[in-house]
């Protein structure tokens, strides 16, 4: 048995997935498979450094700018992906998506491009939108069930653009790119003069797969990876992140920002702690890894055998199952309501990401829920195809 199949109740835990389900989907009580969190403990060694602290009663303001903490980031980058960081690059963020938010000001101006590719985590939308930048996508060209890049069509976003805005691995289709796409996106880049802001915060779920930092990559334009060990160890709600900016200007403006201009340079000193415990699980990873490239494989085997108009290929990266309905003949809407109404489960439409006729399950979970969670699903589908 592994320890990932410990099934534990986060109900009245104020936990996003489970309590505020009624939030989005209007019902109370749905099985959700939802927000990218997991329903997986994290490390012994992660909570047994938070045990330690909190024996400690004070809890004053703490720094990020330690040995211990850059060096937990130096050290995870060389050990899984043979690259070599700078502490130097190295700034505290209070997530990553804020990271991205302040990346996206500094490298552009109100109405300039900024591209993505769709389709695309919903977060990306909003943060173009609402910063008034022009949201320019490039969809992914689908040979089948494979998602590949239209360098073509990137070529042409990128003559409007100012900044390229990656996921990588790519939420919620779960793409790693390669090391030759990302030079060549790099070379286009340069050509273009388009800067890179590279959201990573998924990059240890890879299944074997080689993910390649790009900011181990020669870059001539600027460059930043925004990440955190909150996927990966399922600690987001102990708050912080982190970004890597190779440019020591453009990293002491993002400080200076932080620190004297909006006043979120003080992390909260769990999440420092947790990170530091964390960046040494090296095993756990690789373990979590097998768990969920297993779920996975079981929605996969689960859909071909009971719901065979519903299909998907095994993602490179993440652990969501993406998967494609346009087989089944009824809108996205009608599929929804039997999803709520008949099946009692929440799982996110392909159309908050941009795509039509998909659903992104959160396989991130032990065994039992995703058997139930497809069990219901079944109900549904078995509703929508008499």
């Amino acid at each position: 048995m592994s320890r990932f199949d410990e099934w534990i109740d986060r109900r009245q835990t104020y936990c996003t997935q489970w309590d505020y389900v009624k939030d989005r989907f209007h019902v109370d009580g749905l099985l959700p498979f939802t927000i990218s969190d997991m329903d997986l403990a994290c490390p012994d060694e992660v909570q047994e450094a938070l045990r330690k602290r909190i024996t400690h009663p004070i809890y004053g303001y703490s720094r990020w700018k330690n040995d211990d903490y850059l060096q937990a980031i130096c050290g995870w980058y060389k050990r899984r992906f043979d690259c070599e960081i700078d502490p130097k690059w190295i700034c505290y963020s209070p997530s990553v998506m804020y990271a991205v938010t302040k990346m996206i000001c500094f490298l552009s101006k109100k109405g300039e491009g900024v591209v993505i590719f769709t389709p695309a985590y919903d977060a990306f939308y909003h943060v173009i939108e609402h910063n008034e930048r022009t949201l320019l996508a490039c969809a992914f060209q689908q040979d089948q069930m494979d998602y590949e890049i239209d360098f073509e069509k990137l070529e042409e976003c990128l003559k409007q653009a100012k900044i390229l805005l990656l996921c990588n691995p790519h939420n919620p289709i779960g793409k790693v790119f390669s090391e030759a796409e990302l030079k060549k996106i790099i070379t286009l880049c340069e050509h273009y003069d388009v800067a890179i802001i590279s959201d990573d915060i998924h990059m240890d779920i890879t299944y074997g797969n080689k993910l390649t930092p790009i900011l181990s990559l020669p870059c001539k334009v600027p460059c930043v990876i925004c990440s955190s060990p909150s996927k990966t160890f399922n600690i987001p709600s102990l708050g912080g992140s982190y970004i890597l900016i190779p440019d020591q200007r453009l990293w002491k403006r993002f400080e200076t920002m932080t620190r004297y201009t909006e006043f979120v340079n003080s992390p909260a000193i769990l999440g420092v702690i947790a990170t530091v415990a964390a960046y040494q699980c090296d095993d756990w990873v690789e373990e979590l890894n097998g768990y969920l490239l297993e779920n996975l494989r079981y929605v996969d085997a689960y859909l071909k055998k009971h719901m065979p108009l519903l299909t998907m290929t095994l993602p490179m990266g993440c652990y969501f199952a993406w998967i494609h309905t346009d087989r089944l003949g009824v809108s996205d809407e009608r599929l929804q309501e039997a999803l709520v109404q008949e099946g009692k489960v929440a799982v996110m439409s392909g159309k908050v990401y941009g795509a039509a006729h998909r659903l992104r399950l959160n396989a991130g979970c032990p065994r039992r829920k995703i058997e139930e969670g497809l069990r219901r699903m079944q109900i549904a589908y078995d509703k929508l195809v008499k």
